[in-house]
């Protein structure tokens, strides 16, 4: 039963509501056939699809939430749209910054149209602020600074659990050449520059985020995926409580309550960053 509506920009409405499983995409006649094509890919979030033109894939948010490799599972009501409008602003800023993404346009408020683009196999996480694995796995602190952020990369494989690569790894299995990586590391940290300075206009922090990257047909490497609560880690600079100054996934790792709740914080405030910019 849905709870409360709220509309933000791109006109996202999102239910307050937790479903109990994700329905079929929805079909937006102006844009996607009926019946829709075979799905090139469906992963935790994001299912993409073919279109007429090979440069160009249709990506459709989910409304799925997992966590710890999959090994929870929930859905979000709207998270699908949040996700994908927060996606599109992020992108836009990024964009305008020199950046370049796999974003074209969005067509509706959970379908974006990009780049078709070749996964480069690596996360790379961009760590502000000591959180979540670092901690577990080293002892330092919650909330620790780190300066200069920590970029680290794993290796995109759900069947090893997307295990932590040291640069010998990476030589060893070859995933990525040493130029490739330093180009993605370069990248990550410009990224992380921009959207530490964008959110704190929103009070938030950017504590830590997972990107992901792709080379398009012409050999660029561009950004991909999505950025949003499912792949950073934000803290709420309006609040001192640790727990409810978490705006991000975790709430949904840690079994905190109000997810949604936070999802729309972050949608609303971006929203309001970028009213105040107009």
């Amino acid at each position: 039963m849905t709870n409360s509506r709220r509309t933000f920009g791109l006109g996202v409405t999102i239910s307050t509501t937790v479903s109990a499983r994700h329905e079929r995409p929805p079909i937006v006649s102006d844009f996607l056939p009926d019946p829709l094509p075979e799905k090139l890919y469906e992963g935790k979030a994001k299912i993409l699809y073919p279109t007429d033109d090979a440069d160009v894939l249709l990506s459709f948010f989910k409304d799925d939430a997992t966590a710890f490799n999959a090994q929870k599972r929930g859905s979000i009501a709207g998270k699908g749209e949040v996700n994908c409008t927060l996606s599109t602003h992020l992108f836009q800023q990024l964009e305008a910054a020199g950046i370049a993404t796999h974003w074209i346009d969005t067509p509706a408020k959970d379908w974006m149209r990009v780049k078709t683009v070749e996964i480069v196999p690596l996360e790379v996480v961009v760590r502000n602020i000591a959180a979540g694995s670092l901690c577990k796995q080293t002892g330092i602190a919650l909330g620790t600074p780190i300066d200069p952020p920590l970029v680290e990369f794993f290796y995109k494989d759900d069947d090893l659990g997307d295990p932590l690569l040291t640069r010998d790894r990476l030589r060893l299995l070859d995933v990525a050449s040493e130029e490739t990586v330093e180009t993605l590391k370069a990248m990550a940290l410009e990224i992380d520059r921009i959207l530490q300075d964008f959110f704190a206009r929103g009070d938030l922090t950017l504590v830590d985020f997972k990107l992901e990257f792709g080379t398009t047909r012409s050999g660029e490497i561009v950004l991909a995926d999505e950025i949003s609560p499912d792949t950073c880690r934000l803290w709420d600079r309006r609040e001192s409580d640790p727990q409810r100054r978490i705006l991000d996934k975790d709430r949904f790792r840690q079994d905190l309550g109000k997810v949604e709740d936070a999802y729309e914080t972050v949608l609303q405030r971006v929203a309001d960053v970028l009213e105040a910019e107009k």
